[in-house]
Formats: structure tokens, C-alpha cells, sequence
């Protein structure tokens, strides 16, 4: 497998490569030199076939044989040992529940199947790994327990200090180990940029073995396809082929892999990219203008994004043609009243509890069948549940919270103590921080 920097299609290198590196020198972000066509016979049996087994086709296709074929198999059956059902609401309205991993939110795909490759790169003897990552919720939290006791690595992670829920916190802060977690006293735009200035610090660079966790290494990437070919196996075996799905979007890495399986062949009618009121993505897809803006704090954290780092990919992926996204891609941002709203009318409709992400996304949907009911008709909308709502107690009404199921280990979580390092959003003080470990 060959890769290219989106700012500059010239660079070659190899997957291993691209997943340490995590980010050109020339701060694009890697793209798959060739995207592969699945094979017909596969997408018309893709019904057939279990999470895994879809999940090392299409690995199998877009590596290319950077990881042989039996190693790739073990590797993905060991990241992806949990579900991701398609639940249905009603005859036309299903939620896709991507919270079963072991830290209850979707990153556990990307982040549990990067670390296993780069776990399998890493020879005895190398030098010590420092991966970084910035988080806006949830993103640590996978890629914290995706790395806990990873032979030679060191994680860390930055987060938006009073940004993250509880649960989420205790997530980042209570392994110990080989976890560091870095309270910024910012936004998740901070982290971000702090990240990419590390990165891009060649002294910083020449004492540590930098690498990243965020959706910007293409590592995290890949494993995100998997469950949209899933999704697209599970409604077929009701007949349903004709789909639209609703992503909820914040540094556009989830509905940037899903943009890459429909190049790969996968047949999704329609994309729909739904925010909070960090609307940097809706307000570019109505105006070709892109006015990136400093994040606003909403009930949906993990999608408080200003500059989602992922747009540049899917601009690459079709050839700068804005008007070649609108013709697949449609979004909407909603404010955290309106997200509220939905939360409780998912509840009262059909009983389901929904994180504020979640409702997002559901929403985007009604809205969506308002605009267009009459010139696009679908066999069914999905919606993708990003993160279990336990995670967010605070903002369900109490018979709804009396209602979470919460699982086991987050009570095992609150027995443990917090170990977290406060710090300014300044670079000098993140790198005095990485040269002291």
C-alpha cells in the first residue's frame, strides 16, 4: 500500500510509514495512493459475511499486502471482538450502536485496530514510542485502553480541561501505567493545535518517536469503513438497500470513512454530516466558503470541533469539486436546546435513550425527510449511535437517567484515582512536559 500527503499527491510512502509518521512534514494528511474497487460477487453476498470477516476483506483490499494475510486475519479478530448492531426504531429508521467496545463509544474501532498494527510493527530494541493524541471526549478514552501495557509505548493525551464529561474523564486519568493524561486549560481546537505544532517541532521530533492516535493517522481511518459495509450487511438481510445514513460530526473522521467505502464501492444513497452549533462544515456546503471558528462548548463534546482536521481528506478525496460533495453529502447543525428535544423524543417514539451525539444525528434525519421526501425516497435511514449514554448523565431528564443501563466497568472506574497534569494551552510547556518523561 502506497500513500500521499493531501498537500502534495508527489510523496510516496509505505502504510508502515504513514501510521508512524501519523502526519507529513508538509502537515497534509495521508491518503491511499490507490482506492480499491470491492468486487461485485463480495457486495452482492456482503449479507452473508459477519463484522469480521467484512472487516478483513476490506482491510485485505486497501493494505494490499503491507500486513500478510494470516497476520492481518489475527489481528483484526483480536481488535474487533464486539458488535455493532443495527437496532430498529421503525419500518424505515434504524440506530447503529457503535458503543460496545470496551470504552462505550466508536473510536474503539480505529483506535483498538491501530494499536494492534502498530504493536505489530514495533520490533524488540526500538526506540520508544510516544503516541499523542488530542480529545475532545471520547477518542482518549478508546485509545487509552486500545495501548494500556502496549510493550514500548507511552500515550498521551490531551483534553480541554472542564470540556470532557465525568465518565469520560475518569477514563483518561485512571490507568496509570503507560497513559499520561494533560488537562489543558483551553478548547479541544487547542489540543488539536498543540499536537500538530509537536509534530511539526523538528528538535521535539529528533529526542522523541512522535506519533498520533487522532482520526488524522490513517491507521484510525481504515477500521472506521468496516462498520458501514456492516451496516449495509445487516440491512440488506431485510431487503433494504437503498440507504442513507446519519453521521454525527465533529473532526469528520467518521463520515470521512464512510465517504471512503462508498469509493470503494459501497452503495450508500446519501451521506449526512450532522453538528452541533460548531457548523463549519454546513455553513461551507451552503456557501463554498470555508470560515473556520473557535469551537463552542455544547452538551455533544466530542463534536465541539472548529477545524475538523478530516475535511481535507474528503476535499481530496473528490478533487476539490464542492459541488461533487453536495450531490452525496447534505448537513445540518443543531443547537444543544434542539438537541435536548431530540433526546427526549427518541424516548418517547420508541423508548431509546440517546446520547446528545446520537440525537444529533437522529435529528439531521427528520430534517432531512422534510426537505426531501418528495425526490428522495429511501428504504431506510440510519443513524449512528456514537457513544453509550451513560457517559453523559447530566443532561437526561431523571426518568431517563433512572433508565441507562450502566455498564459494569464504569463503577469499576470510580473506585480508582484520578493521576492528570494541568498546563497552559502553550506548546513550550507540552514539550517540556514530553522531554521529561
Amino acid at each position: 500500500m502506497k500513500l500521499y500527503s493531501t498537500n502534495n499527491h508527489d510523496l510516496s510512502v509505505d502504510f508502515q510509514t504513514a501510521v508512524f509518521n501519523s502526519m507529513p512534514l508538509d502537515k497534509g494528511l495521508y491518503m491511499p495512493s490507490h482506492i480499491p474497487k470491492l468486487d461485485s460477487a463480495f457486495l452482492d453476498q456482503i449479507d452473508q459475511y459477519s463484522l469480521r470477516d467484512i472487516a478483513f476483506h476490506v482491510a485485505s483490499s486497501l493494505l494490499q499486502e503491507a500486513i500478510p494475510a494470516s497476520d492481518l486475519r489475527k489481528l483484526i479478530d483480536d481488535a474487533i471482538d464486539f458488535d455493532a448492531p443495527a437496532v430498529k426504531l421503525d419500518e424505515q429508521t434504524y440506530v447503529l450502536e457503535l458503543f460496545h467496545g470496551p470504552s462505550l463509544a466508536f473510536k474503539d474501532f480505529g483506535a483498538r485496530f491501530m494499536s494492534r498494527v502498530m504493536g505489530y510493527f514495533l520490533k524488540d530494541g526500538e526506540k520508544m514510542l510516544d503516541v499523542l493524541v488530542a480529545t475532545s471526549g471520547d477518542t482518549g478514552g478508546a485509545v487509552a485502553l486500545g495501548f494500556l501495557g502496549v510493550p514500548n509505548t507511552r500515550v498521551t493525551i490531551l483534553y480541554p480541561e472542564g470540556k470532557v464529561s465525568d465518565i469520560q474523564e475518569l477514563q483518561l486519568c485512571t490507568n496509570g501505567e503507560n497513559i499520561h493524561a494533560i488537562s489543558v486549560q483551553g478548547t479541544f481546537d487547542d489540543c488539536q493545535r498543540l499536537v500538530k505544532e509537536a509534530f511539526a517541532d523538528e528538535a521535539l521530533n529528533n529526542h522523541l518517536r512522535l506519533t498520533s492516535a487522532n482520526s488524522i493517522n490513517i491507521a484510525r481511518l481504515i477500521p472506521q469503513t468496516f462498520y458501514y459495509f456492516y451496516t449495509y450487511a445487516q440491512l440488506k438481510r431485510q431487503g433494504k438497500t437503498n440507504l442513507i445514513c446519519s453521521v454525527p460530526s465533529g473532526n469528520f473522521g467518521n463520515i470521512a470513512a464512510g465517504l471512503l467505502a462508498t469509493k470503494m464501492g459501497l452503495p450508500m444513497s446519501r451521506f449526512i454530516a450532522a453538528t452541533n452549533v460548531n457548523d463549519t462544515v454546513p455553513r461551507f456546503l451552503q456557501t463554498g466558503v470555508y470560515d473556520a471558528r473557535p469551537s463552542v462548548q455544547t452538551y455533544a463534546n466530542a463534536m465541539d470541533v472548529g477545524a475538523p482536521s478530516n475535511w481535507v481528506r474528503i476535499m481530496d478525496m473528490f478533487d476539490q469539486d464542492v459541488e461533487a460533495i453536495r450531490k452525496l453529502v447534505t448537513s445540518y447543525r443543531f443547537t444543544d436546546e434542539e438537541t435536548l428535544k431530540g433526546m427526549d423524543a427518541l424516548y418517547e417514539q420508541y423508548s431509546y435513550i440517546a446520547c446528545p451525539h446520537t440525537a444529533i444525528a437522529w435529528l439531521a434525519i427528520q430534517e432531512h425527510r422534510k426537505q426531501y421526501i418528495s425526490s428522495e425516497q429511501e428504504d431506510a435511514a440510519v443513524f449512528l449511535s456514537t457513544a453509550h449514554a451513560c457517559k453523559f448523565p447530566d443532561v437526561f431528564s431523571k426518568e431517563q437517567r433512572a433508565n441507562i443501563q450502566v455498564p459494569a466497568q464504569v463503577d469499576g472506574l470510580r473506585q480508582k484515582e484520578k493521576q492528570v497534569t494541568a498546563m497552559a494551552p502553550k506548546f513550550e510547556s507540552l514539550k517540556e512536559i514530553l522531554i521529561s518523561y
